[in-house]
C-alpha cells in the first residue's frame, strides 16, 4: 500500500474528542502525527435561549445545523424534554452544513433533508431547496466567533431566522509536550486547521508556549486549511496559507496536505 506521507510529521489542530478520525486517514498514509488540541467543546453561558425555541420546535419550518457539535447540544436538551430529533414534528425539516453534520444527524436516525452540493454556509443559501419568505428557522451555533452570514442571508431572503448559543468552544490551556517539543526542533512538516478558531487558539497556544517571535516556529513547514474561513483566520494570525481542502471536509483536508508534502 502507497504511503506518500512517509516520513512527514503532521500537527492536527481540531476539538480534544475530534482528533481520531483525523489521525487514522494521516497515518493511513504514513504520517507520523501529533496531536495539538485546540478547541475544548462545552456549553453555552446560557442554556436557556436554545430551550425556549426547542420547546417551541413546532412552530419552525427548518433547522439548520453547521457542526455535529451543534447536532449533539440539540439533541442532549430535547432529550430533556423527553423529545428527539428522530421524533421531530411532522412540518420540520432538517439542513446540514458538511458530511461531518450529515453523518451525526444519520446517527441519531434523523436523516438531513437537505445537504448543499458544497460543505459551506455559502453553499447552503445558494442552493436552499424552497424559497425563503415567510419560513421560520431555527439556528443553533457556537456561541463566539462563528459566523453570522447564514442567519444575514436568510433575514435578508424573508426568513425568520431564530439564532441560539448551542455550544461554546474555548482555547485549552496548553499544547502537549510532544508536539511543542516538536515544533521547537523544527521536525514538523504540516499543521492542519479544521476552523477559523483553531488557527487563533493555536496562535494563543504559540503565544504562550514560546513568548514574542513564536511566529518562527512555522517558517519551516506548511499551513493547511479546510476551507476558505479557515483559510482567511490563517491569513489573519500567520500571514499565509499553503495550501486549502477541496471539498472542504477532512477527507480533503488530508488530501491537500499529501499534495503539498508529495
Amino acid at each position: 500500500m502507497s504511503q506518500p506521507l512517509q516520513n512527514c510529521t503532521v500537527v492536527v489542530t481540531r476539538a480534544a474528542d475530534q482528533l481520531g478520525e483525523a489521525r487514522r486517514l494521516l497515518e493511513t498514509q504514513g504520517a507520523q502525527v501529533l496531536d495539538l488540541p485546540a478547541l475544548v467543546i462545552g456549553p453555552p453561558d446560557d442554556w436557556g435561549p436554545l430551550d425556549d425555541a426547542l420547546s417551541e420546535l413546532e412552530d419552525f419550518h427548518w433547522l439548520v445545523v453547521s457542526s455535529a457539535n451543534g447536532v449533539q447540544a440539540v439533541e442532549q436538551r430535547l432529550q430533556r424534554l423527553g423529545r428527539s430529533l428522530l421524533r421531530r414534528p411532522a412540518n420540520l425539516r432538517i439542513a446540514a452544513v458538511g458530511r461531518k453534520t450529515a453523518r451525526a444527524l444519520e446517527d441519531l436516525g434523523a436523516t438531513a433533508d437537505f445537504v448543499p452540493p458544497s460543505f459551506v454556509a455559502d453553499s447552503l443559501i445558494d442552493h436552499f431547496p424552497v424559497s425563503g419568505y415567510g419560513l421560520r428557522m431555527l439556528l443553533p451555533r457556537v456561541q463566539s466567533g462563528g459566523r453570522t452570514v447564514l442567519a444575514e442571508a436568510f433575514g435578508e431572503a424573508g426568513v425568520r431566522v431564530v439564532e441560539v448559543a448551542a455550544y461554546e468552544s474555548r482555547c485549552p490551556d496548553a499544547m502537549p509536550e510532544r508536539t511543542a517539543e516538536a515544533l521547537e526542533a523544527g521536525t514538523v512538516d504540516a499543521i492542519l486547521f479544521s476552523s477559523g478558531k483553531t488557527a487563533a487558539h493555536t496562535a494563543q497556544l504559540l503565544l504562550q508556549r514560546f513568548g514574542p517571535g513564536w511566529e518562527q516556529r512555522l517558517e519551516t513547514l506548511k499551513l493547511v486549511s479546510i476551507g476558505p474561513q479557515t483559510s482567511r483566520s490563517c491569513r489573519e494570525w500567520f500571514g499565509r496559507i499553503d495550501a486549502e481542502a477541496d471539498p472542504h471536509d477532512l477527507e480533503g483536508l488530508v488530501s491537500a496536505c499529501r499534495s503539498l508534502l508529495r
